[in-house]
């Protein structure tokens, strides 16, 4: 037994968004082991960047960039701090997160609360090395959407490794209308013009990802796979939340709105990426997310065609050391395999 399995059960006496808080903390105090696990078969190259292995932190766990460091330093290959927003917004009214310990899930309707664009962008101007994005949204309020995405990259941009504009949260209404063709297509154009200006200000050229739902229709898919593609974007992150509760249903929570994560979402989750893959043939990375739990959950999604793989949900029940097991699993199935590299490995159910 792990010291966190220990300590979990008084830790889920809090309320859910204290028990975060406090595991934040823990991390900002040095409470939570680090991990020195390297293997150069974990090493890949997405987009143009080095990661020393696929395994990262999902948005939302680290939303004002207050222990990306620390994360890294538990054996995260890159964490991507956010959502973020242009301006501080207090979210969704309280209670709007929900454990749902039978199915090891979570059900979130926290609406994007943050502390600002300007403030993360404040933690994050000094940092070390290690793979840091930032994962942006619009304000609630916000009139137009384009303009909070090129607003809040902006002022990202310079401070992180590559951005993320997330339009699938459930939780932001009208948010997911920006997955349509022509509002995608008009998004990405934007956020490529402004990163166009950055590079003639002296900032060098960085990725920009989309985050899709899981949700999505097979029509409304090919619609994602083929703007992308069109539009050259660097990568598409597969996938958010879901609305659906097929998988819970009568459980304590289950009926509450909001976005469902954790195990109950990998089955969804890794079929929609699956349909992404084949959908571009490989031809733009994908990161894949939805439920990993564990090192097989995390091969099967580079085997259905992720590139690198990001997860939160798990940690609330496993802790923090899960990251390093989950990095030793994947190194033990790629040598069980016979492949060298993750890279061999991404999308091979298909070939």
């Amino acid at each position: 037994m792990s010291l966190y399995t220990a300590f979990r059960p008084a830790l889920f006496l809090l309320p859910p968004e204290r028990a975060h808080r406090a595991a934040i903390c823990a991390l900002q105090r040095g409470m939570v082991p680090t991990s020195s696990y390297r293997n150069p078969s974990l090493e890949t190259t997405v987009a143009g960047l080095n990661f020393p292995n696929p395994v990262g932190l999902s948005a939302g766990f680290d939303k004002n960039a207050e222990c990306y460091a620390e994360a890294l330093a538990a054996g995260f290959g890159h964490v991507e701090v956010g959502t973020v927003t242009p301006r501080a917004q207090p979210g969704n009214p309280q209670p709007r997160l929900f454990r749902l310990v039978e199915s090891r899930a979570v059900i979130n309707r926290l609406g994007f609360n943050n502390e600002g664009a300007a403030a993360a962008a404040g933690r994050l101007e000094n940092r070390q090395a290690g793979i840091v994005g930032g994962n942006i949204g619009k304000n609630k309020e916000s009139s137009d959407a384009v303009a909070d995405y090129v607003s809040a990259m902006q002022i990202l941009y310079p401070v992180v490794d590559y951005i993320t504009a997330n339009i699938s949260s459930p939780n932001t209404p009208g948010l997911r209308a920006l997955q349509a063709a022509d509002e995608l297509g008009t998004l990405i154009d934007a956020l490529h013009h402004t990163r166009r200006e950055l590079v003639a200000k002296g900032q060098p050229a960085k990725p920009i990802f989309v985050k899709i739902a899981p949700d999505c229709s097979e029509e409304m898919l090919e619609a994602i796979a083929s703007t992308a593609m069109a539009r050259q974007l660097d990568g598409l992150i597969v996938s958010n939340t879901t609305i659906a509760r097929d998988a819970v249903t009568g459980q304590m929570h289950a009926n509450e709105s909001g976005g469902l994560s954790g195990a109950p979402l990998f089955v969804k989750a890794t079929e929609t990426l699956r349909a992404v893959y084949r959908l571009t043939g490989g031809a733009i990375p994908l990161i894949g997310v939805g439920g990993i739990s564990n090192a097989e959950d995390a091969y099967t999604k580079i085997r259905a065609g992720a590139s690198l793989v990001q997860l939160y949900t798990a940690l609330i029940y496993e802790g923090m050391g899960l990251a390093e097991r989950i990095n030793r699993g994947l190194s033990e199935r790629l040598s069980r395999d016979g492949f060298k590299t993750i890279a061999e490995a991404v999308g091979s159910e298909s070939r």
